[in-house]
């Protein structure tokens, strides 16, 4: 019985502490960002990636995980373009 709580907890904490990405991507978009205007990018498109990674935060701090990572993954998609 001890080695099945030990065993579920690991299970629980490891998956919640991996389940979501965010932090993560808007400081790749963040370090992109950077350098977007010296790769080409114009002002529109840097006003969009702004935009998408403000309402990626918006959207974690609120709770809403999914969301956040595709509003952050389309930022991130435009930089890498």
């Amino acid at each position: 019985m001890k080695k099945i709580i030990i065993a579920l907890f690991f299970v629980l904490f490891a998956t919640s502490a991996f389940s979501y990405s965010c932090p993560m991507l808007w400081g790749e978009v963040d370090e992109l960002l950077k350098t977007a205007g010296d790769n080409g990018k114009t002002a529109a498109q840097i006003d969009e990636i702004k935009q998408l990674r403000e309402k990626g935060k918006k959207a974690h701090d609120e709770g809403s995980h999914e969301m956040s990572e595709i509003f952050l993954k389309k930022a991130l998609k435009i930089l890498k373009s």
